[in-house]
């Protein structure tokens, strides 16, 4: 098994390799805070599905990705726009995000 430095430094070597900006996040918290209207819900490890009471029930693993995502988003200077209210996904809002999040990282990566 990869330490954790280890595992840092193939991610960074592939994000070289592949032309894609790695942004390291502390992963505490990212599955227990809501993706969608930020509460803590507090679950064991054992706990597989995340269940707010503002209605956000997502896998525990996707809620978190949401939550690093939000995060090296935030630490990048990307502004992600709140998704409070929003049930379901836009596929044509999740391009643009990625057309504007592909534009805002290579400025960054420069």
């Amino acid at each position: 098994m990869l330490q954790g430095s280890q595992f840092t430094q193939w991610l960074e070597y592939l994000g070289k390799v592949y032309g894609r900006v790695v942004v390291g996040v502390p992963p505490q918290y990212t599955s227990q805070n809501c993706s969608n209207c930020g509460e803590v819900v507090k679950k064991s490890l054992s706990v597989r599905t995340h269940v707010c009471q503002c209605g956000c029930t997502l896998d525990r693993d996707h809620n978190a990705a949401i939550n690093i995502l939000a995060r090296a988003l935030k630490q990048t200077g990307y502004q992600l726009t709140s998704t409070v209210g929003h049930r379901s996904t836009n596929a044509s809002g999740e391009k643009i995000l990625i057309s504007d999040l592909a534009t805002s990282l290579s400025k960054i990566a420069r």
